[in-house]
């Protein structure tokens, strides 16, 4: 019988771990959709790829996931380029790819820079 708790246990961890990168590949595939959309360039084979997973500090203390993906688009439709982008749980901190007729807005530390 305990090992049947423990197979259940392990089951439900594997499918939170599933639900969440899902979750976070999901919105990664929204984030570079409406950049390239908003860059007018061709967003290529329609889908993101998860490129590593780490952990990281909260900023309440606790660890969380940073999952990292790339994306490939095309200004011209013959070079292939490709985006990455860092996402912590559903916010995005890291993001290179296509920025032609995108605003560009300055950082500003949460801490007032010190």
């Amino acid at each position: 019988m305990p090992s049947l708790i423990l197979l259940m246990i392990a089951g439900a961890a594997i499918a939170a771990w599933w639900n969440a990168s899902r979750a976070a590949a999901e919105r990664a595939e929204t984030l570079g959709r409406d950049a390239c959309a908003a860059a007018n360039v061709q967003w290529l084979d329609h889908s993101v790829h998860g490129t590593g997973v780490r952990l990281y500090r909260r900023e309440d203390g606790w660890l969380g996931l940073e999952r990292s993906f790339r994306f490939d688009y095309s200004e011209d439709g013959i070079e292939r380029h490709v985006g990455r982008m860092v996402l912590r749980g559903e916010r995005l901190v890291s993001f290179t790819g296509p920025a032609r007729g995108g605003r560009v807005l300055p950082f500003t530390p949460r801490d007032g820079g010190q």
